[in-house]
């Protein structure tokens, strides 16, 4: 039997054997749910925990409960309220090489984009969470790993991010290159006039990209209208792809959605994981905010209502945030205030950004002003909370987002502490019910309105 005092002591030699990103991503979150004297069952909060804590990692728990009971324990890793024992999926053998020595190889990463400086919030968590999985068996578990969302979002840094990580932690060969630099190399090839440097710069060509063990591509839509280029890069993949090379591929918008690319291209991207990333909500973009303050020296003299009045008013992606701490970083060198309070930001920003904190009809611009209207925070409208004095104002403000926005219901639920999108449906059901009946709320609704 597994005591409290045992799990602490498993915890902490775990800590001890695994890297910060690592045990952050993997273990902060697992929970021991049983045991006996044969069998230890811990719950894990997503899927891809069971995979990764059973496919790489199930060699160190099962030896560090050894160490510390001196018996050999059978591991089970289940989701919760799950009630079907899992078998155990096979251990893969890695064969990533430790680092001694190192080829040298210009894998063209940023060394300023790791795990450790990205931001993780409710609306990018599973993306960073299938990122480091890559990263820590490359080649293993998804492949190809298709990232895809909107411009600013941070897409590129968790490319970098996993290049890093392999760079750094085994003899493997990275490359990095944007869909534009794959494109180029490859037309090169035609406009070389003499036929054996051509045949020279063909060769040149395939050694860059199919002589590497992970391939990162950039903005694979950009390949659209290239027909040429998309089958060179169709040939690249399956040649990687069959000898269990990793790839890594990003774009602005999903694999089904890329309808300009050849189809037989479009269905290999499916084959591994493809995972989006939503723009940062709220409390994500006030921890972005804090942890780019760091890079400025008046980091110490900002409020933490200016960091709020920043973020309610730069709900797209992150490099709205960064312009706009820029903007101020110009105004504060020009007057040297000894405190950046709210209404020092709103003064400096006041051409730069719109003055009114409920800015468009975006959902964080509803929750301020629902939240505004019945005198509580955003934080506390966006919690697990549920008594009625917060869970009537939440399905209100669930409805209007709905009614005032473009959103999607699942986009709603993630914006509102991460839940189901049966939730917002319920919600919206709901007081749409209650205004056939009730006029008062009618009037709520209206008067909210006029402060979006």
């Amino acid at each position: 039997m597994i005591t409290d005092d045992i799990w602490k002591n498993f915890l902490q030699l775990i800590s001890n054997e695994t890297n910060p990103v690592s045990y952050s991503t993997w273990f902060t979150n697992i929970k021991l749910l049983s045991s006996n004297n044969e069998k230890i069952v811990i719950e894990v909060p997503m899927e891809i925990h069971k995979k990764m804590l059973g496919d790489n990692y199930y060699d160190l728990i099962e030896r560090t409960f050894t160490s510390l009971t001196g018996k050999v324990f059978d591991i089970e890793f289940v989701l919760e309220g799950e009630q079907v024992e899992e078998i155990l999926p096979d251990i893969l053998d890695s064969d990533t090489e430790k680092k001694d020595p190192k080829e040298e190889f210009y894998s063209n990463l940023s060394p300023n984009m790791t795990f450790d400086n990205f931001v993780v919030g409710d609306t990018n968590r599973f993306a960073k969470t299938a990122a480091l999985a890559v990263a820590e068996a490359p080649g293993k578990v998804y492949n190809p790993l298709f990232i895809y969302g909107k411009s600013g979002l941070g897409k590129t840094h968790l490319m970098h991010a996993i290049g890093n990580y392999i760079v750094e932690n085994s003899n493997l060969k990275v490359l990095y290159t944007p869909s534009e630099e794959f494109r180029d190399d490859f037309t090169g090839i035609a406009n070389t006039n003499d036929y054996e440097n051509s045949f020279d710069y063909a060769n040149n060509f395939k050694n860059k990209y199919r002589n590497v063990d992970v391939l990162i591509i950039d903005d694979i839509q950009l390949l659209v209208g290239a027909d040429k280029t998309q089958t060179e890069f169709f040939n690249t993949f399956n040649d990687l792809h069959r000898r269990n090379k990793q790839i890594i591929i990003s774009s602005d918008r999903s694999p089904e959605d890329l309808k300009l690319l050849q189809e037989r291209l479009r269905s290999r991207f499916t084959m591994g994981l493809p995972v989006d990333i939503f723009p940062p909500d709220f409390e994500l973009r006030c921890l972005i905010l804090k942890d780019k303050l760091k890079n400025f020296s008046f980091a110490e003299k900002v409020t933490e209502d200016a960091i709020e009045y920043i973020a309610s008013n730069c709900d797209g992606d992150v490099r709205a945030l960064e312009g706009t701490l820029n903007r101020l970083a110009a105004m504060v060198a020009m007057n040297v205030p000894s405190k950046i309070t709210l209404e020092v930001a709103i003064d400096y920003l006041k051409d730069y950004v719109n003055k009114n904190p409920y800015i468009n009809n975006q959902i964080s611009s509803v929750q301020k002003a629902v939240a505004d209207y019945y005198n509580i925070t955003v934080e506390v409208l966006k919690s697990k909370k549920r008594s009625a004095n917060i869970a009537y104002p939440r399905q209100i403000a669930m409805y209007l987002c709905r009614m005032l926005t473009d959103e999607s219901f699942p986009r709603i639920g993630l914006e509102f502490g991460n839940r189901d999108h049966t939730t917002v449906i319920y919600a919206c059901d709901k007081i749409e019910n209650d205004l056939k009946e009730n006029s008062q709320l009618k009037e709520i609704l209206n008067e909210i309105k006029e402060k979006i």
